[in-house]
């Protein structure tokens, strides 16, 4: 869990680091096309004021920001398109009126703020049709007569019309661009998911960061695997059922949660047999498949992506086979060197554990690749038994009830609108009374820089006030040195192009080469010289302030009051997934695999969820944070949990239910009610109940694993090889005793800290 270094120095340089990724090269090409062809029509026709209008329009509906088909994004410009034309005209009507302004402000900023409502791709068009409405309220919207409104809005709708025609251009030559990158991105995050588990294994020493880092890795695995099913979805509902190219693209998704499901699993696996000296004459081969994992699902990312035929693993095969080698030496150097105890014979068990895992991704990875073949040449294969159920649209009356509900103040959304709505309005206000030039970057600041949370708020802030402030003497340097207008309209689109590339990587560093290039375009249209960069500055500081007294002051729902609730979904959501997992193992079902994989996807998830919501705390002031150290614990051990129960998911595949532990049921059933108490105290801010004598059903359970290691270590002094129920009975038992004990474990921990935690979350 990737918590933020409180340090001063350590936290600015952690507001400049770029996130994991490459440039998006392509979306800095297509800004230079969409901000390049106004501006030089501009400037070649004489008219560089009035292409302004266009070319912010076409800016505005480029940045919105849409995970999703090309369909689903034509849609959002088109509603970009046609919400910032419609803003502009009631900018126009309004502007120069203060008592007319003001209003329409809060009524304009309200209803966006409540887009939120309708997820993400609404709230990026409220975004950018909020920052036009603004800047054309102080900028472009002076109504003088009836033709040039006109002129005006027609420009306004070249401009979104233009961004939207160039980017559908580029779309019908690679329809399905957006699976193929959404599965790619997949693959790309389960390889630095086996890396980190690697790495685990090379340096054991500082398990708390390598945990963090790991916890991140596998949440961004579970938000591209979410992705990557949600736009497969969007795509092959609208065609009515996938094809051929579909249904492989459909099982390399689902191929991939499997991965991740299994690389979870071996990191267990690995945190047990790292502390016997067993593993250790395992050590390098065991290193070297992973190694060879990483590298195989890198190989099988690009092939995707770039529509490679084939993929080579020969090297994975070779270390896979050296490692089943030595496998087969350690055993036999165990069982007929020495006449192990249980306890050696207990570790060879589950190195064998390990080793079959290793062989087994190394599998699913040889099938995804054969997949990607056949997904180029067409051919037909297994088709995927269960899609994906398509997500319903809101209908009109879903939304007018969403709307309803929403409109209290027990709703997060509807204090943001109104905090939004309120804060936008007096920076308004304060900019159109005083007179302040250029004032609107007040608004825009505090339009921007406002989240529904004080943590996101904080951050916002700070990194677009020091963006600002770099850029901003950029700007100064640039208007300064450069004076001929065609080599500051290249400047202008040098920076656009640089900016947009790096967006995706970081905020701070996107808005630092953001602001000369605003700063640029004002200056190409005769809106002033090397002193905008000097009231941008300003302004900016001014803008921050004022959505940080908004954030603090108006409406706070500060997380400290929410976090009992997340917890409690997050423990009913690991529980939900425990029950399932240990039903089958109770009494074996057949077809529970897709019960299971729900439950799980539902856990992560609010794993996820839990842990943002712990990060929103920490973000917070420190004298309404509270003790984090407790909830640092517990949500550490909730995820523990969950990899626990993983392990024993995918240890089901080995499980027949043949032979049954004694005490099992009633250890389970014991947890079970913990597990459950541990939820309603959350839900009712009271101590849980006394923890319960769950040691004395793992020391039966230890006796009876004890009897069977017994027993066939017996049998194997008689005959090594041969191969009988309790060979059987020990392999399915002895990884599931061991889980069991870890779990334990984990919940008495979770009970402890949510008992220490109640004083601190319920004061």
């Amino acid at each position: 869990m990737p918590f933020t270094d409180k340090r001063p120095f350590s936290w600015l340089l952690q507001q400049f680091q770029l996130q994991p990724g490459k440039p998006a090269i392509l979306n800095g090409f297509r800004s230079l096309l969409i901000l390049g062809v106004p501006i030089g029509i501009g400037i070649i026709t004489g008219n560089a004021a009035a292409s302004a209008i266009a070319t912010m329009a076409a800016w505005f509906v480029g940045m919105v920001n849409v995970d999703g088909t090309y369909r689903q994004q034509l849609t959002a410009m088109i509603a970009a398109t046609i919400a910032v034309t419609t803003v502009f005209l009631i900018a126009s009507l309004v502007s120069g009126h203060l008592w007319l302004a003001v209003p329409t402000t809060f009524i304009v900023i309200f209803i966006a703020g409540l887009a939120g409502l309708f997820g993400n791709v609404a709230s990026s068009v409220s975004l950018v049709t909020s920052i036009m409405f603004v800047i054309a309220l102080a900028k472009f919207a002076t109504f003088t007569n009836f033709s040039t409104l006109v002129q005006h809005c027609a420009l306004c709708l070249a401009g979104g019309t233009w961004t939207t025609i160039l980017s559908l251009g580029t779309w019908v030559m690679r329809p399905q661009a957006p699976v193929m990158e959404g599965v790619a991105k997949c693959y790309v995050s389960l390889s630095k998911l086996i890396d980190l588990t690697r790495e685990s294994v090379l340096n054991p020493q500082d398990q708390q960061e390598w945990s963090e880092q790991f916890l991140q890795a596998y949440d961004t695995a579970i938000q591209n695997l979410t992705s990557a099913r949600s736009v497969w979805t969007a795509m092959w509902t609208v065609k009515k059922g996938a094809n051929q190219q579909g249904q492989n693209l459909l099982v390399l998704i689902e191929d991939a949660n499997q991965i991740a499901n299994s690389i979870v699993a071996l990191t267990e696996l690995l945190a047990i047999a790292s502390k016997h000296q067993l593993f250790f004459q395992l050590h390098r081969e065991i290193l070297q498949v992973m190694e060879q994992l990483a590298i195989a699902l890198k190989i099988i990312s690009k092939a995707i992506a770039q529509g490679k035929n084939s993929v080579h693993l020969g090297d994975l095969d070779r270390n896979v086979e050296a490692l089943q080698h030595q496998w087969q030496v350690l055993r036999s150097h165990v069982l007929k060197t020495t006449y192990p105890q249980t306890d050696d014979y207990s570790h060879l068990i589950h190195l064998r554990k390990i080793t079959s895992s290793l062989v087994n991704l190394a599998g699913q990875i040889h099938t995804d690749a054969e997949i990607i073949t056949d997904l180029r040449q067409g051919k037909q294969r297994r088709l995927v038994q269960e899609d994906i159920p398509p997500q319903p649209g809101l209908m009109c009356w879903q939304i007018m009830e969403l709307l309803r509900n929403n409109l209290t103040f027990d709703s997060v959304i509807f204090r943001h609108a109104l905090r939004l709505a309120l804060m936008t309005t007096l920076a308004e206000f304060l900019a159109s009374v005083l007179q302040l030039p250029r004032g609107y970057w007040i608004t825009l600041t505090a339009l921007v820089a406002l989240k529904p949370n004080f943590g996101g708020t904080y951050q916002t802030t700070v990194q677009r006030v020091i963006g600002t402030i770099l850029g901003g003497i950029i700007g100064i340097v640039l208007v300064v040195l450069v004076k001929n207008q065609i080599a500051i309209a290249l400047c202008l689109l040098l920076l656009v192009f640089i900016a947009m590339s790096v967006r995706p990587l970081s905020y701070s560093i996107f808005t630092i080469l953001l602001t000369p290039a605003i700063i640029l375009l004002l200056s190409l249209i005769s809106a002033g010289g090397w002193q905008v960069g000097i009231l941008r500055i300003v302004d900016s500081l001014a803008g921050g302030f004022l959505a940080l007294v908004g954030s603090y002051f108006l409406f706070p729902r500060w997380e400290r009051q929410q976090l009992p609730t997340q917890l409690e979904k997050t423990i009913r959501a690991n529980l939900a997934y425990f029950q399932q997992v240990i039903a089958n193992y109770l009494e074996p079902q057949h077809n529970a695999l897709a019960m299971i994989n729900s439950l799980r996807h539902q856990a992560a998830l609010e794993n996820v969820n839990a842990t943002a919501a712990a990060q929103r705390l920490f973000s917070e002031p420190r004298h309404i944070q509270g003790e984090i150290e407790p909830v640092m614990t517990l949500i550490l051990y909730i995820r523990g949990f969950f990899g626990s129960v993983t392990t024993l998911a995918e240890h089901l595949q080995e499980f027949s239910g043949g032979y049954q532990l004694i005490e099992l049921q009633q250890l389970t059933n014991a947890m079970i009610q913990v597990l459950e108490d541990l939820a309603n105290s959350l839900q009712k801010g009271q101590p849980p109940q006394p923890f319960p004598a769950l040691n004395e059903y793992l020391e039966v359970i230890h006796n009876q694993i004890e009897n069977l290691h017994t027993a066939r270590l017996s049998q194997i002094r008689i005959n090594p090889h041969t191969s009988t129920s309790t060979l059987q009975a020990v392999r399915e038992q002895t990884p599931l005793s061991i889980e069991l004990e870890r779990i334990v474990n984990e919940i008495k921990v979770i009970h402890c800290v949510i008992n220490r935690m109640q004083d601190s979350l319920n004061p």
